[in-house]
């Protein structure tokens, strides 16, 4: 009788004729499996062993110099039409781009061993998670996928039960940034990568699958495949409140998913419980909410900036059986990087002497690999099969003027249009420039899978006639004063706005009409024990009709960027907007601002 593996089988041999490994290795996720494959790596240099005294079971990964992020312009959407695939992505016809990557695989793994590593994204029994199979011959994608996803003979036996899979294949190849793509396949549910062993790169189940294949495929089944958070509220009466929030990398997801209440909050018995830091799978419930999970089992955070004061949780997960990449380390041979602590580093990133003419000890986008339950702040809702109902979405992005500090959507098809034309300004988490400011809609501009405005067209297609839809709101907790430095304190504090959108949620407290959406009041949001300079929360709550108007003209411009894709309903709205804001142009803004508030 045949089985339901079968074509898995097929294929696993089919890239082992035209790969040529020396040998296959079938991963089970196995403790005796891992040890076995942290022993060769250390034997190759792939892994250093850091101080087993403070860090036991941490290892050091040193990438090539010229392999240390994601790089957009050879990440491709292999579409039959290239409308399909559309301006947000770059284009490559499915039968030239397998011709042209089948050519770099040809013989690539000789001498080396091809993994087959068959993992699950989301929990093994949720029927929100979907499973996939990556081979690769790189044993350090092998270590961080068996902590990223629920990787082995379980989420063999799914596979197995379902008959489907995304199919990933993986070389590292000679790591020539000349000879390096990154190729979806989204009709056809597969991914090659070759020249990358980079975690976004290489980790062929984190965004080539969670996100670029998964967002096609849940526009075609109707759920949504996003790059956001997923975070639970615990007010002092023990209700949880999910929100999910969306942010380019960077910007601060990974400190708001772990979020440690101020004194005050922590002492009333706030809590914070952490789902998940990057990626979230919602789907339609049968009570008409939208209920998600984290598609990952793990953390491949950013470690710059992260310390004691900007997230202790992420610091105290990381003090056991972790993967650090391009961090420096001090002469205790602990992991350090810039923004940790006072400590000077003796190694940088690359295995050099420390020496700051040479730029940062630690790459700014170096990383940490760490599994979810380390977390103090981890939520066992993470496990649940039919994941946590989401109450209310955030966007938000790095903006030094003109956005303030929280607002609220109008309703699910004004919040479309917020996302649709978030913008924020990059980070070192792409290739190219820093700093430059560039739109991101709802954070996926690198990892939409499809057309931009199809996608928009799905996000619209929820608001049905009984759906319980979440609120939608934008942060910005990067804005300015003139002097340069940031208005709000961040971190902890930003529990303060979360507690605004709780109480807007519940109908407990007011709000500011504008054109934009709806700001706090005068007294909206708990400043007790908050310390800002005069005039500051004035500033971060400030609207400037004019200004807005050039930021709705710029959104308009981008959105017709996707011609006759882009639906009518978002079109329809920019221009109410627009016209709102045009007339409330004509007044003062700020007096017109007390006015409703008062």
């Amino acid at each position: 009788m045949p089985s339901k593996l079968d074509a898995l089988n097929r294929w696993v041999e089919d890239v082992a004729r035209r790969t040529r490994p020396d040998r296959v290795h079938w991963c089970d996720g196995s403790e005796a499996e891992s040890k076995m494959l942290t022993r060769s790596m250390l034997e190759s240099g792939d892994l250093l062993e850091l101080n087993p005294r403070t860090h036991p079971g941490c290892h050091l990964h040193r990438s090539d110099p010229k392999d240390v992020a994601r790089v957009e312009k050879v990440t491709l959407i292999c579409t039959k039409d290239e409308a399909d695939a559309g301006p947000n992505n770059h284009w490559m016809e499915p039968s030239e781009a397998h011709a042209k990557i089948d050519a770099l695989f040809d013989g690539c793994m000789q001498g080396r061993t091809m993994y087959v590593i068959p993992y699950c994204m989301g929990p093994l029994g949720s029927p929100i998670s979907r499973c996939g199979v990556e081979i690769t011959d790189s044993p350090y994608v092998v270590a961080n996928m068996r902590i990223m996803t629920r990787m082995g003979t379980a989420a063999l036996e799914r596979i197995e039960r379902e008959g489907r899979f995304v199919k990933g294949q993986h070389s590292i190849g000679t790591l020539d940034p000349e000879r390096r793509f990154i190729m979806h396949f989204p009709e056809e549910l597969s991914i090659k990568s070759y020249g990358s062993g980079y975690g976004g790169n290489a980790l062929l189940g984190k965004k080539c699958h969670a996100l670029r294949i998964a967002s096609f495929q849940a526009r075609s089944e109707g759920w949504l495949a996003e790059h956001m958070l997923i975070v639970g509220i615990e007010n002092p009466r023990g209700e949880i409140t999910y929100i999910a929030a969306a942010f380019p990398s960077a910007c601060g997801k990974t400190n708001l998913a772990m979020l440690i209440p101020p004194e005050g909050y922590r002492r009333d018995g706030w809590k914070v419980w952490t789902v998940g830091d990057d990626i979230c799978w919602m789907t339609p419930g049968k009570d008409g909410r939208l209920y998600a999970i984290n598609p990952e089992a793990g953390y491949f955070g950013v470690a710059p900036g992260t310390s004691m004061k900007t997230n202790p949780n992420a610091v105290k997960m990381l003090d056991h059986d972790a993967i650090f990449t391009n961090v420096a380390v001090t002469a205790d041979n602990d992991p350090w990087w810039e923004g940790l602590d006072d400590r000077t580093p003796v190694k940088d990133w690359q295995g050099r002497d420390y020496d700051p003419k040479n730029g940062p000890a630690a790459h700014p986008n170096s990383r940490f690999t760490v599994r979810a339950t380390q977390c103090p702040s981890w939520s066992p809702e993470a496990e649940n099969p039919e994941g946590v109902p989401i109450s209310a979405i955030v966007f938000g992005g790095r903006r030094e003027s003109l956005v303030p500090l929280v607002f609220e959507a109008r309703d699910w098809t004004h919040g479309v249009l917020v996302g649709a034309g978030m913008a924020s300004e990059t980070t070192a988490a792409a290739a190219g420039q820093v700093g430059v400011v560039r739109r991101d809609p709802m954070a996926m501009k690198p990892f939409c899978g499809y057309n931009y405005g199809d996608y928009f067209a799905h996000w619209l297609s929820f608001d049905q006639p009984n759906a319980k839809l979440p609120k939608i709101f934008h942060v910005n907790w990067f804005r300015k004063g003139a002097d340069g430095k940031f208005l709000w304190p961040g971190f902890g504090d930003n529990l303060r706005v979360l507690e605004w959108m709780l109480k807007r949620i519940n109908g407990e407290t007011g709000a500011t009409e504008t054109p934009i959406g709806l700001l706090p009041d005068a007294d909206g949001l708990d400043s007790d024990g908050l310390h800002l300079a005069d005039g500051a929360l004035d500033t971060l709550l400030d609207f400037d009709a004019r200004s807005w108007q050039a930021e709705l003209a710029a959104i308009g411009e981008y959105l017709d960027g996707y011609g006759d894709r882009l639906p009518e309903k978002l079109r329809a709205e920019q221009q109410r907007v627009t016209a709102a804001l045009q007339q409330a142009s004509g007044e003062s803004a700020a007096p017109a601002r007390k006015a409703a508030a008062s």
